[in-house]
């Protein structure tokens, strides 16, 4: 820490003053003690007799002066009496300019952080402080992000659920008000109606089962399942789906038997969302692979892969947030709630475990990790610990 021009000179004009009283001192304790000696014939005689019988050294030197040694122990003892008033000086200014620090952080700019570099335990005070700003600016970006993730999550839903509703009460106001031709178009409307309902109805579902799976206090029904039978059955419900597109779905497993601790319910959630995302969003596609892998006797994988269109690279990062769609998909056959892998990681997370998205020309594949034994959750590499997803 550099000091001012004008601590420097209050820190040498303090060592000055404390030289010259201490100087004054020991003058008048010299005085003192002269006339002490003076004054009682028996103390002077002592003091000689103790001089001649101590001998220092080879030479056998003697102390011929009691005063230059008291002099000399005096000087050692006032160098350090000014040296230990020096530092508590200099520490007091080194205080001093930590808590101007302190007050210059408190009145609101957040993004200074005390910039010198002292000795000692003051450093530790220092770097305490700086990390306690940085924990506390990182505690106000998290809660600013919660506030404008929850704006979000309003804005999203308002218009999410306002479009069909516009529809459904523009076709029920039609036959309302009597404006139809036929018994035709009494139905037409009434079937959109009723599809643009559906389409509320399952845009309120994932909604209610995002908000209940976030929690992470949601219970789970845990019981032991065979993952590798999990998926076999997957496949198989959704083999007709898969041929209606053109495509094949199969399952591979490294064990025909990979038990696991799980809500069953939950987790067929999970890759219920990720198949259906493969078959409406793989245009072009024509395999939809579920390999599972048991990777420690700790630790399953699964990977759920198709080879249609390549994710692009700037959607990676925001692929697991609600209500985010694809710009390419979001189409009206195509387009979901934007719910769907949001609530697959949250549920993947409720497990212990996390998800990840690959993409490149040749395949997507959606990596999930997951634990055999619900209480010993796996660990994020840190490579997946900032939001978002790897390529």
């Amino acid at each position: 820490m550099k000091l001012t021009t004008r601590e420097k000179s209050a820190l040498f004009m303090e060592g000055v003053v404390t030289v010259i009283l201490l100087l004054m001192l020991n003058l008048a304790l010299l005085v003192l003690i002269v006339q002490a000696i003076e004054s009682n014939p028996g103390l002077r005689d002592g003091i000689f007799i103790i001089k001649r019988s101590v001998v220092l050294g080879p030479n056998h030197f003697q102390l011929w002066s009691w005063e230059n040694l008291f002099i000399g122990l005096m000087l050692v003892a006032d160098a350090l009496v000014v040296w230990w008033r020096l530092i508590r000086r200099y520490r007091q200014m080194q205080l001093r300019h930590i808590i101007d620090e302190l007050h210059y952080i408190a009145n609101g700019h957040f993004d200074h952080r005390i910039p010198f570099r002292v000795s000692g335990d003051v450093q530790r005070v220092v770097d305490s402080v700086n990390a306690l700003v940085d924990s506390v600016i990182n505690s106000m970006n998290e809660e600013r992000a919660i506030e404008k993730s929850k704006d979000e999550l309003i804005t999203n839903v308002s218009h999410d659920i306002r479009t069909p509703l516009t529809s459904i009460i523009g076709y029920l106001g039609l036959i309302e008000d009597k404006q139809y031709h036929s018994e035709d178009d009494l139905l037409k409307y009434t079937h959109t109606a009723f599809l643009k309902s559906k389409q509320m109805k399952s845009l309120v579902d994932d909604l209610f089962e995002y908000t209940k799976v976030r929690q992470t206090d949601t219970p789970l029904s845990l019981t032991n399942i065979n993952l590798a039978a999990m998926l076999e059955q997957l496949g198989a419900s959704f083999e007709l789906e898969a041929q209606k597109k053109g495509m094949t779905i199969g399952a591979e497993n490294s064990s025909e038997t990979m038990m696991m601790e799980a809500d069953p319910e939950k987790l067929v959630r999970v890759f219920n969302n990720l198949v259906s995302n493969a078959l409406k969003y793989g245009d072009g596609g024509k395999h939809i692979n579920l390999v599972a892998n048991q990777l420690s006797p700790t630790e399953l994988e699964v990977r759920v892969t198709n080879d249609g269109p390549k994710i692009p690279k700037e959607s990676l990062n925001m692929i697991f947030e609600r209500f985010y769609r694809v710009e390419e998909s979001r189409s009206k056959e195509t387009g979901g709630t934007g719910l769907g892998l949001a609530i697959a990681q949250s549920i993947v997370a409720l497990h212990g475990g996390y998800i990840y998205v690959e993409s490149d020309d040749a395949l997507t594949s959606f990596v999930i990790h997951l634990p055999v034994k619900h209480d010993q959750p796996l660990a994020i590499p840190q490579r997946l610990k900032t939001p978002g997803t790897v390529s």
